[in-house]
């Protein structure tokens, strides 16, 4: 969702602007304002330009342009038609075998008076429908193929079954590079007068991920809770581990005894409000950096996914935490045998 110049919506009025999230005031309103994924706004483009556009899946991580895409592409097909021309539906919404069968088959099997062409059927977050669901789906494909198009969008396209898949024109949307990224946060920060220093647009960046939603929002929460937005406030703001503190964390753990690194880590994340499990990401970025010998990088590695696993079955966070520090003293055990 980046776009190579400014474009907001010229539906929405200015009373409205204020009280919208930064994400929906500047989502691009046109394909050529996208400027991540060119191959693929190019082929869709140039489909639906030959008035040829297929059924289309799109899948990727959060936050980098399928719905985006979609809609633009819509509003280049339809117009000012495309309210009439265009169902969209998302997860929010009913999603079962009976959404199918009676709200999707009304509107693909209907034609609109004055408008001439297929509709566009958008089922947004479609890995969350059920599996009956995807199945009733199938034959709606089949049957309404000239009167509508289908676009399913979905995160993980291992939960949209094979036999919806191989309806479908398949589009991997990859995370953005960090330069989409920057060109568009430089772009928002000044038409909002965001105080965005040098090393906050560092820290922005580098806590994205690749997701532009994530971006804007960590902006524009970091921008109305502080006066200047620097990397100490979008780490604040973020609750992610601050650089420094990464560094003491992984300095205890290569050089203190057990109960010292135990009680620093233990300390830091009850103080500062840190997550263990984003502590562990960010050592694990550093470890790789540092360049260590194979084998106890793997050690580590190993140690710490293990942890992190358990972290995710909901276990006790100062045990972990004690576990994490014992894969660290394991580790420099043997390097000194």
């Amino acid at each position: 969702m980046t776009a190579s110049s400014m474009q907001v919506d010229p539906s929405i009025n200015k009373s409205s602007d204020v009280q919208l999230p930064w994400v929906e005031k500047y989502r691009p309103q046109r394909l050529e304002d996208l400027v991540a994924h060119e191959e693929i706004i190019n082929i869709i483009t140039n489909l639906i330009d030959s008035d040829n556009l297929p059924h289309l899946l799109l899948y990727g991580p959060p936050g980098t342009g399928k719905t985006s895409t979609i809609v633009a592409a819509a509003k280049r097909m339809y117009g000012k038609s495309y309210s009439g021309m265009t169902l969209e539906l998302n997860a929010s919404d009913a999603r079962g075998i009976d959404v199918v069968r009676n709200e999707i088959k009304e509107f693909a099997g209907t034609k609109q008076l004055f408008n001439n062409g297929v509709k566009l059927i958008i089922l947004d977050e479609a890995d969350a429908m059920t599996n009956d669901a995807q199945f009733a789906l199938r034959r709606v494909i089949e049957k309404y193929t000239k009167n509508a198009r289908f676009c399913l969008i979905c995160n993980y396209v291992s939960k949209i079954i094979p036999a919806l898949q191989s309806r479908c024109t398949r589009f991997r949307f990859a995370p953005l590079a960090q330069n989409q990224i920057q060109s568009r946060l430089e772009e928002v920060a000044k038409a909002e007068n965001v105080a965005l220093s040098e090393d906050g647009m560092k820290a922005v960046l580098r806590l994205s991920g690749g997701d532009m939603r994530r971006v804007l929002n960590l902006l524009q929460s970091t921008a109305m809770s502080h006066k200047e937005v620097d990397e100490n406030n979008v780490y604040l703001t973020s609750g992610a581990p601050l650089p420094r503190d990464i560094d003491e964390i992984l300095n205890c753990l290569l050089n203190e005894t057990m109960q010292t690194a135990f009680t620093n880590i233990t300390g830091m994340c009850s103080g500062k409000g840190y997550a263990l499990s984003d502590i562990l990401h960010d050592l694990a970025a550093k470890l790789i950096d540092m360049k260590l010998d194979s084998a106890p990088l793997a050690k580590l590695l190993n140690g710490m996914s293990q942890v992190e696993h358990r972290l995710a079955s909901g276990t006790d966070e100062r045990i972990q935490a004690a576990s994490l520090v014992g894969v660290f003293v394991e580790t420099r055990q043997l390097l000194t045998i």
